[in-house]
Parts: C-alpha cells; sequence; structure tokens
C-alpha cells in the first residue's frame, strides 16, 4: 500500500478533500451541504487541510483549526468508502497529530460520531462530555488526547 499524506496547499488539493467529504456527509450521512462547508475550508493560516492518497487517488481527508491556547481541534476526518477498514483514518489522524505538535500545540480535541467512539478511544482519546450532544443531526461525543 502507497499511502501518502499530503498537506493541503493547492486549491485543487483542497476540492479533493472537500470531494471525500461531500460523498461521506452529504450523500451517506445526509448532513446538509450548507452545514458541512464553512469559513474554515480555505486555504489560509486559520486551518491546516490534509489528504491522504492512496496510488495517487484520494482516499481520506481532515482539517485542524485551532481550539484554544494550546489545542488543536481535528475535524472533519471523512474516508472515502471504498478505503475504509484498511487504516487510513488511523493514519491520517496520526499525521495530523504529528503536526499539531509540530505547530507547538500540546492537546487535541474533536467531536466524534458516537459509532465512532471506540476508533478515537483506542488512539487515546477520552470522552470529556458529560452526555452525548447532536451536532448536524448526528449523536457525537467530546473527546480528547494530551500530544
Amino acid at each position: 500500500m502507497a499511502v501518502e499524506i499530503v498537506h493541503v496547499t493547492t486549491e485543487e488539493q483542497l476540492q479533493m478533500g472537500l470531494e471525500i467529504r461531500k460523498k461521506v456527509f452529504v450523500e451517506e450521512q445526509k448532513v446538509p451541504a450548507e452545514e458541512e462547508i464553512d469559513e474554515y475550508d480555505v486555504i489560509g493560516d486559520n486551518a491546516h487541510h490534509f489528504l491522504l492518497k492512496e496510488e495517487g487517488e484520494p482516499a481520506a481527508t481532515g482539517r485542524l483549526i485551532y481550539y484554544k491556547a494550546g489545542t488543536a481541534k481535528m475535524q472533519r476526518i471523512a474516508v472515502h468508502e471504498h478505503y475504509r477498514s484498511k487504516g487510513f483514518g488511523r493514519i491520517l489522524l496520526l499525521a495530523m497529530e504529528e503536526h499539531a505538535r509540530e505547530l507547538g500545540l500540546v492537546a487535541s480535541i474533536l467531536d466524534a460520531q458516537c459509532h465512532a467512539e471506540t476508533f478515537y478511544s483506542k488512539l487515546g482519546y477520552e470522552v470529556i462530555s458529560q452526555e452525548p450532544f447532536y451536532d448536524a443531526g448526528i449523536l457525537h461525543v467530546r473527546m480528547q488526547k494530551t500530544l
């Protein structure tokens, strides 16, 4: 498996990631498109976008934003259906965490869909929300990890 992790720097790369998110969140999970795309979906200093490719094909995407002092918020992590169960979500998140450390951040926070809680727990995240909450009509829990 030839996997490449791309720190997005071009509009073309950004669009590849947005296409994965459209397929996963909008088409599969029925999240309204206007809730999926936001002010962080641009190339700039406020968000770091990542793309994971297998043999040149876009397979997964995610973004990191600044949450509060010293803390990254991992968001919009999505793996294209064809590439699931191959460890790509893990590879992508670990690369995002490494980038957060390079930025001098010491913690990571994310809002995990409840069905993905076990996945994030295996990577060292712990639930910090009192109870599940809805985001875009899907139940989530807030999770945190020290980097």
